[in-house]
């Protein structure tokens, strides 16, 4: 081979490499602009044909479903779990951009902490979704989630906060991209994706506590809504606190729960074997009893036991004795529509009973107070046992 030949072969090869090195590049800035115009991270996602999402992080696993047409928390004993969180996600997950497409080989998904969560260190949090028969319809990886850091350093120090994530379809390299949604609630924890929903005490008309030391139990009750509360068996030198019974009687106007059990589970150690009882009747004919066990080890909740009863006063209303004809036309349509409403009321809040709970402790703690905590003892008075007699002479 002469010098000439030599020279030829070597501008040929530089010809061929930046050839197909613009090739190469071509290709990926083709690729990457199709991914970012694609309309979706996940094409043609059936969101409609969801039946289960199965959330795994590390050893934890969470399963959400539906059973008889709502979303139930199957780690909560199928307690209803919260179709606004649920569709959110759905949503969200259906609308997803695909992002910046990152570049990535099998041994760097590690280092977005995109590892299946069975690979244990550096693993992302699996999502699977299924239709009603079982099929997965697509599984998801959710990574390492991207921080940006404050511009601007407080006295306190700069922060940073997530801007977005690192998002895998399972087993797809390519699909690998920083989207700008984060997924923070996204986790196998049970209790965040429970219904809050919950039964509601009004219009309390009684309320009998039953301790487990007889001496701590109390009753008051009250003639009408607008009227004072008074206790049973008050001796000559007691008073009813009537801030503590208000206190008691509203407590669970609006009661919201921590977490939920299965109903009658280790039933020693949440003391609801040997509870402490409230029994609240209401003047719209509810009774409700309310089991309460030994605090939680941190002293935040009570387990919590609930039953419910409804008997409305009248089935029938009464007309009265004066009463005009197109008078009582309005009013038994108004009785009926409430007699309904409050009927509906019961049969939601029966539901309830399928489950114990743990109950934050402000808001049962009005309930549980020890009859002395209910009363102002009176102070004896100054004169009592004194005579008109008058005082002993001293000597000088």
């Amino acid at each position: 081979m002469n010098r000439k030949q030599l020279v030829f072969l070597v501008v040929a090869g530089l010809i061929l490499g930046i050839a197909g090195w613009a090739l190469y590049r071509s290709n990926q800035n083709q690729w990457k602009a199709s991914t970012r115009t694609r309309e979706a991270y996940l094409p043609n996602f059936p969101v409609n044909d969801v039946a289960e999402i199965r959330i795994r992080a590390g050893t934890n696993e969470l399963v959400l479903a539906k059973a008889e047409g709502r979303w139930v928390v199957r780690q909560r004993a199928n307690f209803p779990a919260s179709f606004s969180e649920i569709s959110d996600f759905l949503r969200k997950l259906a609308d997803l951009k695909p992002g910046d497409p990152i570049e990535v080989g099998q041994s760097q998904l590690g280092r977005f902490e995109l590892l299946d969560p069975e690979k244990g260190t550096n693993a992302a949090t699996r999502v699977e979704f299924k239709n009603k028969d079982g099929k997965v319809l697509a599984t998801v990886l959710l990574g390492k989630k991207y921080m940006r850091k404050s511009p601007a350093a407080g006295p306190m120090g700069g922060g940073e906060w997530p801007e977005g994530r690192y998002l895998m379809i399972a087993g797809d390299l390519g699909s690998v991209c920083l989207v700008k949604e984060v997924f923070s609630n996204v986790e196998p924890k049970p209790e965040s994706w429970l219904d809050r929903e919950f039964f509601k005490i009004e219009k309390v008309k009684a309320i009998s506590f039953v301790s487990t030391n007889a001496t701590n139990s109390w009753k008051i009750m009250r003639d009408n809504e607008t009227a004072e509360w008074k206790m049973s068996n008050l001796s000559t030198n007691e008073n009813l606190d009537t801030v503590k019974a208000s206190s008691a009687a509203s407590a669970m106007a609006f009661p919201s729960f921590s977490d939920v059990l299965e109903k009658g589970a280790k039933l020693e150690e949440t003391g609801l074997k040997e509870p402490s009882t409230a029994i609240l009747e209401t003047f719209d004919g509810f009774t409700y009893t309310l089991k309460f066990g030994k605090p939680s080890a941190d002293g935040n909740n009570y387990p919590m036991s609930f039953a419910v009863a409804f008997q409305p006063a009248q089935k029938e209303r009464v007309p009265g004795k004066d009463e005009k004809p197109e008078d009582k036309e309005r009013l038994d349509k108004e009785f009926k529509d409430n007699l309904k409403k409050l009927q509906d009321k019961y049969e939601k809040e029966k539901q309830f009973e399928k489950w114990d709970y743990l109950i934050s402790k402000w808001s049962v703690e009005p309930l549980l107070k020890p009859r002395h905590e209910m009363l102002v003892v009176k102070a004896p008075e100054a004169n009592a046992g004194a005579t008109n007699a008058p005082p002993a002479a001293t000597n000088p």
